[in-house]
């Protein structure tokens, strides 16, 4: 029996999925330097190929709940998650307190996206 997802749960789910990949498509071959550039820029759009086949779905339905700004908004702390998470455990370069800070403020912004007066 299929799990049902709810609609308001899909596209922060298959954003989060897509962002994954698309991290690891604009970041992932800075471990590979010595790899050619014209390889790692091949690479990297097949990487993101399966991002672009989550993210345009996930802002098409999403749009049925969210307004374009919250689905950015959206978008935009999900890859500030990712990107904290692959920098530290991928990259295994360590966040400062001026990253919190800087974090911080995003989800304030985000706040006020969602606040409704």
């Amino acid at each position: 029996m299929p799990i049902a997802i709810p609609s308001w749960l899909l596209p922060i789910l298959m954003l989060f999925c897509s962002n994954v990949f698309m991290t690891f498509a604009w970041y992932g071959h800075l471990k590979f330097k010595e790899s050619p550039l014209s390889l790692v820029i091949l690479a990297s759009w097949g990487i993101a190929f399966f991002e672009y086949w989550l993210a345009v779905p996930a802002n098409r339905w999403g749009s049925s709940v969210y307004s374009a700004a919250e689905l950015k908004t959206i978008q935009e702390v999900i890859t500030l998650v990712v990107f904290a998470g692959f920098s530290v455990l991928y990259l295994k370069q360590p966040l400062s307190w001026n990253h919190g800070l800087g974090f911080a403020f995003v989800a304030l912004c985000a706040f006020f996206i969602f606040h409704k007066w």
